[in-house]
């Protein structure tokens, strides 16, 4: 679905050539190895110092910034949450981006699927910070119109019961869509378990270069 050519990041990354197209793809490395910037490139949320990325064959530097967030959903490492109650923050990228807002039953469906047993009119800022995890992953599910989820570090705050069942809800159901995932992830039991491929961001990091010490 992607594809990166001759991409340089000044100091941090160095990929002559590379295709994102496998359904669920694990992003690994040493810390400082340019995972997450290449959750941000994918999303042109950062500038490459040089170099093209291509979704489905276009420039992504062609695609309007709006239109292409729509298809690419991005959750960062620690979600954003906003004020009021999980309702709000559940459909508030339903609503920026102009799309339906699903019916009540529909947001307690993908709440349930993911173990948050909480009333919508809960206030989002009293769950816990899994809760609040695994609501931000339902957010981005509700988003249909994605094509692509990127996910920095999705299990980051869930312990390793829970991150098996989320995981496995979140990808059968991101399936199901024909959408695919894109994650950074320091738990190699994850990728093992989900992942259709692995890329190992030390091989590209200009941190990491072979024989560098």
């Amino acid at each position: 679905m992607f594809h990166l050519k001759n991409i340089i990041v000044r100091d941090v990354l160095e990929i002559k050539s590379l295709t994102l197209d496998a359904s669920v793809i694990s992003i690994e490395g040493q810390s400082g190895s340019g995972k997450s910037t290449l959750l941000r490139l994918l999303n042109n949320l950062d500038d490459p110092t040089s170099g093209e990325i291509y979704l489905q064959e276009k420039n992504i530097k062609e695609i309007n910034p709006r239109e292409l967030r729509k298809r690419v959903v991005m959750l960062p490492q620690s979600p954003t949450l906003f004020d009021g109650t999980i309702r709000d923050n559940l459909i508030i990228g339903l609503t920026f981006s102009e799309q339906p807002v699903p019916a009540d039953e529909n947001l307690n469906n993908i709440l349930e699927k993911l173990r948050v047993k909480k009333s919508l009119d809960t206030n989002a800022s009293d769950l816990s910070g899994g809760e609040q995890q695994r609501m931000a992953l339902a957010r981005i599910l509700l988003m249909k119109e994605a094509e692509v989820f990127l996910l920095d570090e999705p299990s980051s705050d869930l312990d390793d019961k829970t991150t098996k069942h989320v995981m496995k809800e979140f990808i059968d159901l991101s399936k199901e869509a024909n959408q695919q995932i894109i994650m950074v992830t320091h738990d190699t039991t994850v990728s093992k378990n989900f992942a259709d491929s692995i890329i190992n961001m030390d091989t590209y990091s200009k941190q990491f270069e072979v024989g560098s010490e």
